[in-house]
């Protein structure tokens, strides 16, 4: 019923948030921007006001990734880097994790493919590439991708296992024997 009257309202327009990032910042950011997306894709701005800024930006964006050896100048034409989005998110992950190893005492390690990290969510961290969960063991901590589900489980055990564009979690402590 809420979606029909948020349709009534809106005369079927539907809105959606695609970044919380303002173009501006996504221009030099140190992760994987919605700019980034634009460029493998490889949109090519409307015609319009809007269309220009864009332009711009993106522009902007293919010189700082020029300048951080993640893109290459070929003529006309720029050559992002092979796996790009990843490449960005993890140096987006490495400059929080510095942070949070400094404020918690805590040592950061990275969640590889194929893993299952446990421990306590402490906090929603935000970050350029997305939103991610501290989960920390009481000895370190890992960042893994945040989700919807997590909302109202800050201060509870969770486990979660990375796989190659999702994340599977379990909620709570399981018990039983394990080795």
């Amino acid at each position: 019923r809420g979606l029909n009257y948020d349709r009534t309202r809106t005369g079927g327009v539907e809105i959606q948030l695609i970044t919380r990032e303002p173009i501006e910042r996504q221009r030099q950011a140190i992760g994987a921007t919605w700019l980034d997306q634009q460029l493998i894709a490889k949109i090519q701005p409307p015609v319009s006001e809007f269309g220009q800024a864009l332009g711009a930006a993106l522009k902007d964006r293919e010189a700082f990734l020029i300048d951080q050896g993640l893109a290459q100048r070929r003529g006309q034409q720029v050559m992002l880097t092979s796996n790009l989005l990843s490449r960005l998110r993890d140096r987006d992950l490495q400059g929080a994790a510095a942070g949070l190893e400094r404020s918690t005492g805590l040592t950061y390690r990275a969640a590889a493919e194929g893993e299952r990290v446990s421990g306590t969510y402490r906090q929603l961290i935000q970050l350029t590439s997305g939103k991610f969960a501290m989960l920390d063991d009481g000895v370190g901590f890992s960042l893994v991708p945040w989700r919807s589900v997590l909302e109202n489980r800050i201060g509870q055990s969770l486990s979660a296992t990375i796989h190659a564009s999702r994340v599977s979690w379990e909620l709570g402590r399981s018990r039983g024997l394990s080795i």
